[in-house]
């Protein structure tokens, strides 16, 4: 396990009293950006606001991290680098240690706050990265041949998002339309019918390259700021049709949605492990994408859906999935390295989703093609209702958080959306 400093110390507790048990300790202190206030740290159930912080002078901090963290949005914070990141959550912690002055008049209620994105997103691009969610993919489409295919544990595939259409949580998704293909028929322009979700998480990165330069796997983790919850809501049957030859487009350049709480690779520091798991049989990686630092992120995730009828009448949403960020077979790092090995420039901001997380038993699938398998095996919700694919009014929910013995447990807050109707 990496080391962890001060930061994570387990009998540490904050002056913040709901800090204590929340998901937000004083252990985690991720990051957003509010529309007020600009950037802001959770702490249990208030915010701290950073300008009013450097601007009291209880904030200690150089002029330069001062600057950065008076910003409207992460982005020049971020480029500082791991050095400056971990100076700041350093003074942060220690301002709200329980043994500090209790600054009040620095917080704000979180449920007070309008949640913006955090950074300025230049360019987003997501991967593939999961073999459970590929092999059982590769199963529906490809029945009679290999699921995967052959370049798939060699390399972290993956393909250019839409950043445009990144959205924060608690954002609606209005349901797309799109060109399909009936099995028996010419293809149309209409409707999607088939609406799924998929489970997964977001790299921001921090300090990126130069261009005709390559980040190596063991600068990778260093150059990572922080994840976020991800949810890259897909148009499936727009997918069947258009996929072939150059991968997704239209089927999912509509709508992303990310939770609003960066959680920084340093509040991540004592749930990293080695990795990630390969089997006997598989291919050896090439040297320059073989892991040097612990780079697995052990991330318990849950997944919910709520149908309109059901929050009508009060009912809890239904849990679909429970699973972890750890059942990826290629990493963020890897995902980065392989990302840049061309010389590919890498920005502050910029985002890089993990593809479906899905684990090997059924309740573990991360999105509802796998989940009721291609519709042939529907959801049952409390409602009486079932579901082979979203409907319009089903609300998506996806919590996370990181839990093991010798640490204190932190959560990611949830990335949600509402489904409306086409238009």
């Amino acid at each position: 396990m990496t080391h962890c400093d001060f930061t994570h110390e387990l009998e540490a507790t904050s002056w913040v009293e709901s800090a204590q048990g929340s998901e937000f300790p004083i252990q985690n202190l991720p990051f957003g950006v509010c529309s007020k206030h600009g950037i802001v740290v959770a702490i249990g159930t208030f915010a701290l606001s950073m300008r009013l912080a450097i601007e009291e002078k209880a904030l200690d901090v150089s002029g330069e991290l001062s600057c950065a963290l008076s910003s409207d949005n992460l982005n020049d914070f971020m480029s500082l680098g791991k050095t400056a990141w971990t100076q700041a959550r350093q003074a942060i912690f220690s301002l709200l240690l329980s043994d500090a002055d209790a600054r009040e008049d620095l917080l704000v209620k979180i449920d007070e706050l309008d949640l913006v994105l955090p950074a300025t997103i230049g360019d987003y691009t997501d991967f593939y990265a999961a073999r459970n969610h590929a092999t059982n993919v590769g199963k529906m489409f490809r029945p009679d041949g290999d699921p995967l295919m052959p370049n798939y544990l060699h390399l972290p595939v993956g393909y250019h998002g839409r950043a445009s259409s990144v959205v924060v949580s608690g954002t609606e998704i209005r349901r797309p339309f799109g060109q399909l293909k009936p099995d028996d028929a010419d293809p149309i322009f209409g409707t999607c019918k088939l609406l799924d979700y998929e489970l997964e998480f977001g790299a921001f990165i921090g300090s990126g390259n130069a261009m005709g330069d390559r980040i190596t796997m063991g600068e990778a983790m260093d150059k990572l700021f922080g994840i976020v919850i991800l949810n890259d809501w897909s148009a499936r049957d727009v997918q069947k049709w258009e996929y072939q030859p150059l991968g997704p487009f239209n089927a999912k350049n509509f709508a992303t949605t990310i939770s609003p709480w960066i959680v920084t690779i340093d509040a991540l520091a004592p749930f990293r492990t080695n990795g990630p798991m390969r089997f006997e049989g598989d291919p050896e990686i090439l040297d320059y994408l073989k892991p040097v630092t612990d780079d697995v992120l052990d991330v318990q995730c849950a997944v919910s859906l709520s149908s309109s009828s059901m929050r009508e009448q009060g009912m809890e949403a239904e849990q679909l999935t429970q699973s972890t960020l750890s059942h990826l077979t290629w990493t963020f790092a890897q995902m980065l390295v392989h990302h840049t090995s061309t010389g590919c420039p890498m920005n502050s901001g910029d985002l890089i989703g993990s593809g479906t997380i899905s684990g090997e038993t059924k309740d573990s699938r991360g999105c509802l093609l796998e989940l009721t398998w291609r519709g042939t095996e529907p959801v049952s919700l409390p409602d009486g209702s079932e579901r082979k694919f979203l409907q319009d009014g089903d609300e998506l929910t996806i919590h996370a958080w990181c839990e093991r013995e010798g640490a204190v447990r932190i959560g990611f807050g949830q990335c949600s959306g509402v489904v409306t109707p086409a238009n």
